[in-house]
């Protein structure tokens, strides 16, 4: 964890730090990274479920629950793990890399979402983000997830996602 937490800091960008920081970021720490330094760190540190966990568990650093999904090996990240993670998900960001990092690789992750979907806050915006991810592979599913969210009237942010998977099934012909 150290090791990790000393690259996040050699590679510190105080203005995009500050610039989340004014957009209302919840993290307390925020070293700055891009998406692409935090996959090269991830990277050269391979799976690790016990890393993962840690960097998980510190929610006060936004680079830390970004990194965590990325170095959960999936074959032992169970249904149950993914509901404590969604528990404690602290905002959009994080649920995104949560999503498209880990949980759209998992055999259980259209259920996953079809739950999550059905929840309040945060975790319908994961459940319908999940779906986004899986519209591909689970067109008539993300549909029926997207016509459920959009008939009950939700955040702007989760009716956008939805939006976005009817769009998709639609000028696709996926369904």
């Amino acid at each position: 964890m150290q090791a990790i937490k000393r690259r996040f800091f050699a590679m510190r960008n105080g203005v995009v730090a500050d610039v989340l920081r004014r957009a209302g970021s919840p993290y307390r720490v925020i070293f700055g990274l891009n998406l692409p330094q935090i996959v090269d760190i991830a990277s050269s540190t391979g799976p690790s479920r016990e890393l993962a966990e840690d960097l998980w568990a510190n929610s006060t650093t936004r680079e830390s629950v970004l990194a965590a999904p990325m170095l959960m090996p999936r074959d032992t990240f169970t249904i149950d793990d993914a509901r404590r993670w969604v528990e404690t998900v602290p905002d959009r960001e994080a649920a995104d890399y949560l999503c498209h990092r880990l949980l759209r690789h998992m055999p259980y992750a259209m259920s996953l979402a079809d739950e999550l979907s059905l929840a309040a806050g945060m975790k319908c915006y994961t459940g319908v983000r999940l779906a986004v991810n899986l519209v591909y592979a689970h067109p008539t599913e993300a549909m029926t997830i997207a016509g459920r969210v959009l008939a009950a009237g939700h955040d702007p942010q989760v009716e956008r996602l939805a939006s976005q998977i009817v769009t998709e099934v639609n000028e696709l012909g996926l369904a």
